[in-house]
């Protein structure tokens, strides 16, 4: 590090976000541009509603020289319309900010020079960060206050096991596979001048992994699953209300998934965003849930459209995220449940919602920005920009980005987002990506649609079109909606993206002989079937962590409950014909699309296997197909390191360059080391 960034970073804490003095001239969106974004993170309202504490997420800028890592988080304070402020420095990275009830403090997670991550807090008037409570030997990873703030809350890592460690510092290393599970615990501490060294177990049900203590301070919120496994977070976590005097727990008998849970201001009842059964592929429906009886009653149930984040107002209301196809809404209920009014906030997309001192604090996102904080202002319905972390994409030239809706083979109307090219779409159609989002249990919205593995805007300063289709399977058009590929995988929903290429065809968009597809995880297996099955319609494919083989990702992935409660409905052995054809290797003899597969070495959703065996499969039986397979140590569902994430966004790129843009199937393929630009080249 120069003694320059250096003296920079040591200011930090000084320097304002500013807004350039004069904007440069117009560019196009580049991989090393994705490499720099920041967007807001966690956000936290202080008591009375006139702070406002968020982190800045960002990742090391490896094109700048900078070294690898993870998603950093830095805390920001807001005092006003685009007058934040870094509050600690840039090297400390905190998590789970919030503030103590009196406000006076703002609280976060931290593990000092390597230790264990335990809570700390810092004053909003000044002065230093110093610890507020810990666990001896374990990680904090949540924590809430007594309404008084005398007590606090936290869960913790399970105790150390020191005949296991002892083995392992002998070499016995040996893993038992979804065995020897450990459950994280529950503590209470004092708040006082002094940590508390002794702080009081706590017992709680199954493998909690959140809390929040009621109004009153006598009874806690948790969310629990019967164990640490990933399927049972899926399909078995449930709400509990546990007396904190007596350990009784009434368990909310939640009939499908759950998201976000919330407590009333007078502690009498919970808002639960929920699935509607067991089958249903999201929690999108929400409830009112009794606090007392844990009776449940549904404020949306059948509507078309998905409720994501919630919150309470002081003064009873309740505040919710509403999903319409790729549009979202602000709707307010009363206390009772009745809807009192319904916000549509533009070109807005919102994701997250806080609130203090009965002022709401609104995360945003729309097509020429990432998340950003907003506040919103019910005099006018307004939502008045707080943020501005890149300033620079003032001077971008974006591709027009809007909502399109097409009508598939069988007549449903499906809707996605589309991105033009950069200065338009030209005589004869541009070349078009078709960016197939996960899940399928997921949905594309008219916000900010570019990061490291979707093209984005990237791809339409380059002069691509992009599409992003919400094919059916997808939330945000209602419950039914999502079930409609249930049973039938790579049925009509991946029909759906063969239509979605015909129409923008039909609608001079999209260039008929130069038409590709990418997607991540359930994305990656739609097109690892639009390179196989339906390979005559696409030119070139990147898939990410996809699925080749059901048979065999069956018995591979770390979810087997989640696929058959909401994907395939019957087990792989039930119908080991259809499964198998089904499956993107058994069409490989149809595969002439160029591909390039990515994939995480270390993926317990979908094992990395799935790629081997697609790779295989083509390079023996179609060994004229250009076909690449890349791995990343160290990366399971999704590359977390910032080199990975560049690294793929330039291959990505590299590859329907080399295949897409000039419609070559037979074009040699790139060298196998992309022209990264590493230090400020």
């Amino acid at each position: 590090m120069t003694m320059l960034r250096a003296a920079l970073l040591a200011t930090a804490t000084l320097m304002p976000l500013a807004l350039p003095l004069a904007p440069a001239a117009a560019r196009d969106l580049t991989p090393e541009d994705i490499a720099r974004i920041e967007n807001t993170g966690t956000v936290a309202v202080s008591p009375d509603g006139t702070r406002i504490a968020y982190t800045r997420v960002h990742y090391p800028d490896v094109t700048m020289g900078e070294d690898t890592s993870t998603a950093q988080q830095q805390l920001f304070l807001a005092d006003g319309p685009m007058q934040a402020r870094a509050f600690l420095p840039e090297d400390m990275n905190v998590s789970n900010i919030g503030f103590t009830p009196d406000g006076r403090m703002i609280t976060f997670l931290w593990a000092e020079d390597g230790g264990d991550r335990a809570l700390w807090g810092i004053p909003v008037d000044g002065g230093s960060h110093r610890q507020i409570a810990g666990v001896a030997d374990a990680r904090v990873s949540a924590y809430a206050f007594s309404p008084d703030g005398a007590r606090v809350y936290m869960l913790a890592s399970a105790a150390p096991d020191e005949a296991r460690d002892a083995e392992a510092e002998a070499g016995f290393t040996s893993v038992v596979y979804e065995e020897e599970q450990r459950l994280n615990r529950m503590f209470v501490a004092n708040v006082g001048a002094e940590v508390d060294a002794d702080p009081v177990a706590v017992t709680v049900p199954g493998y909690v992994d959140s809390m929040t203590i009621a109004p009153g301070g006598d009874w806690a919120l948790i969310t629990s699953a019967p164990s640490p496994l990933v399927d049972d977070s899926y399909t078995s976590k449930r709400a509990n209300i546990l007396n904190l005097a007596t350990g009784s727990v009434l368990a909310v008998e939640t009939p499908g998934k759950i998201g976000d849970v919330e407590i009333s201001p007078d502690g009498r009842q919970l808002s639960l965003v929920a699935g509607t059964d067991i089958n249903d592929p999201a929690p999108t429906t929400l409830y009112l849930v009794d606090a007392a009886t844990g009776a449940m009653r549904a404020l949306n149930e059948g509507a078309a459209e998905a409720t994501g984040d919630t919150e309470w107002m002081a003064d009873g209301r309740l505040a919710a995220i509403i999903d319409v196809g790729v549009q979202t809404r602000l709707r307010f209920y009363s206390a009772e449940g009745r809807m009192l009014e319904e916000i549509d906030p533009g070109e807005l997309i919102l994701s997250s919602l806080e609130q203090g001192g009965n002022r709401l604090t609104v995360e945003a996102n729309a097509p020429t920005f990432p998340n950003e904080l907003f506040l919103y202002t019910p005099r006018t319905d307004g939502f008045e920009r707080w943020t501005d972390h890149n300033p620079w994409l003032a001077d971008i030239d974006f591709g027009q980005q809007r909502a399109w809706t097409y009508t598939a083979r069988d007549g449903t109307e499906i809707e996605g987002v589309l991105i033009e090219p950069v200065g338009g779409v030209p005589s004869g159609g541009a070349p078009l990506i078709l960016n197939v989002h996960g899940g399928p249990e997921a949905h594309d919205s008219n916000g900010w649609s570019t990061n490291y593995s979707s093209p984005g805007h990237v791809a339409a300063g380059e002069g691509y079109a992009v599409f992003r289709p919400n094919y059916r399977g997808s939330t945000g058009y209602g419950s039914a909606f999502s079930r409609q590929h249930q049973g039938d995988a790579a049925g009509t929903e991946f029909d759906d993206l063969v239509d979605a290429k015909r129409a923008l065809v039909e609608a001079g968009i999209a260039d008929e002989t130069r038409v590709g597809v990418t997607g991540g995880s359930y994305g990656g297996y739609a097109t690892a079937w639009a390179s196989t099955y339906f390979s005559e319609e696409f030119a070139a494919g990147v898939m990410f962590v996809g699925i080749s083989n059901i048979l065999s990702k069956w018995g591979t992935t770390d979810i087997p409950g989640e696929e058959y409660n909401v994907h395939a409905r019957r087990y792989v052995w039930d119908e080991y014909d259809q499964t198998l054809q089904r499956s993107p290797i058994y069409w490989v003899d149809r595969a002439e699309t160029p591909l390039l597969i990515m994939h995480g070495a270390n993926d317990p959703r979908v094992s990395p296997t799935q790629s081997y065996e697609l790779y295989r499969h083509i390079k023996v039986r179609q060994p004229d197909t250009p076909v690449r397979l890349v791995l990343y140590p160290g990366e399971g569902h999704g590359n977390a390191q910032a080199a990975a994430r560049y690294d793929y966004n330039v291959r990505m790129m590299e590859w329907f360059d080399t295949y897409l843009k000039t419609g070559d199937r037979d074009a040699a393929m790139p060298g196998p080391r992309p022209d990264l630009q590493l230090g400020g080249e």
